[in-house]
């Protein structure tokens, strides 16, 4: 049986900010209402406004303390958008998307990231370099979220997100269907020499704990970052952009 369980959908979420709010209306997201800020006029607002109205949206003009209560804490730029909440994929869908592209899988698999900017990051970066899709878990994991969002800058809308159950039953299925799955660790290969041009999928440990102890048993491969300086750990995002350029460059040589 393959495990590729997705949770319910979750509450209904908010976008803010003037770029992700555009990405937003561009795409397929179901928008419910958008909130604008009483009196702002510019380019960017103005061409929110059109593209809601092409899309028969209700505009609420609003004041800011009203934008403030729905994005507490957040930068919106006088703009959020109230928003169905983010569907989730399958493992299926990610396979289908690598195959309309004629290229070989390439996952990135997330162990327990906690902080959404990372998740927004890393959906960036993964967006940025071809990537096929993410791979999150159910519990003890930051899932997709209007900050997810906001940081990821529109790349929530192209990038598919699996959520599972289990992460190690579902490595074991993607190693099963063809995939070589490397980790990372302290103690492993240089990144440097990661040939990421077959099926490949790239676990990223949690923030403080790294990959936990049972999926780190799945690896095939450990990867490692050297490191001269005196700090001996990178940020989750900054840890997967390196590992997912270097992959990139061994998909895409330079001629």
């Amino acid at each position: 049986m393959r495990n590729n369980e997705q949770t319910p959908e979750e509450p209904s979420e908010f976008i803010f900010g003037r770029h992700p709010a555009i990405t937003a209306l561009k795409s397929d997201q179901e928008i419910n209402k958008v909130f604008i800020q009483d009196g702002l006029k510019n380019e960017l607002i103005g061409e929110i406004i059109k593209l809601a109205k092409k899309r028969s949206l209700v505009i609420q003009m609003v004041p800011k303390s009203k934008l403030e209560r729905l994005a507490p804490r957040e930068n919106h730029q006088g703009v959020v958008l109230a928003v169905s909440a983010y569907k989730y994929a399958s493992i299926d869908d990610l396979f289908e998307r690598a195959k309309e592209k004629d290229e070989a899988p390439f996952f990135l698999i997330l162990d327990n990231i906690n902080d959404p900017h990372n998740l927004g990051s890393i959906m960036r970066t993964a967006d940025a370099v071809g990537a096929h899709g993410i791979i999150i878990p159910k519990r003890r994991s930051v899932g997709l979220t209007g900050v997810v969002a906001k940081t990821s800058t529109g790349a929530i809308e192209h990038v598919p997100v699996v959520r599972v159950t289990n992460l190690v039953n579902t490595v074991k299925e993607l190693k099963d269907r063809g995939l070589w799955v490397f980790g990372t660790d302290m103690n492993g290969t240089d990144y440097r020499r990661f040939d990421a041009k077959g099926p490949v999928g790239i676990i990223i440990g949690n923030e403080g704990k790294g990959i936990s102890p049972l999926l780190k048993k799945t690896v095939d491969e450990m990867l490692t970052i050297p490191m001269v300086g005196h700090v001996q750990s990178l940020n989750a995002s900054v840890a997967a952009s390196l590992l997912m350029y270097q992959a990139f460059s061994s998909r895409h040589p330079l001629n």
